[in-house]
């Protein structure tokens, strides 16, 4: 996954299509990603005694990383990323303007 924890990513599919927000957590092997107020579910919570009563929570469910892409957030707009060798280490790199990422 290109794609790491703290990026910021837009959503190119489904019902928060256009949506932008900060990548929270990546889970590499189901190919999911959790993002910032995208795909919200509403749980039910059963009280567990006087310290956690119960109630409708609502969280951010992980949604595929095919439906998100990198968003630059100085020109504003998504854009593919790849990877190169620069002094020998590997590197992320925006192909929209063949600049590095961090």
């Amino acid at each position: 996954m290109r794609i790491k924890t703290g990026d910021t990513v837009k959503v190119i599919a489904g019902k928060d299509k256009g949506a932008t927000g900060k990548i929270l957590k990546t889970f590499p092997k189901q190919n999911k990603v959790i993002v910032e107020k995208v795909n919200m579910v509403t749980k039910h919570m059963k009280p567990r005694g006087p310290q956690e009563p119960g109630g409708i929570n609502k969280k951010e469910a992980p949604i595929h990383v095919s439906n998100v892409m990198y968003y630059d957030t100085k020109t504003g707009k998504a854009t593919r990323l790849g990877y190169r060798i620069e002094d020998g280490k590997k590197i992320r790199f925006k192909k929209s303007d063949n600049e590095a990422i961090k």
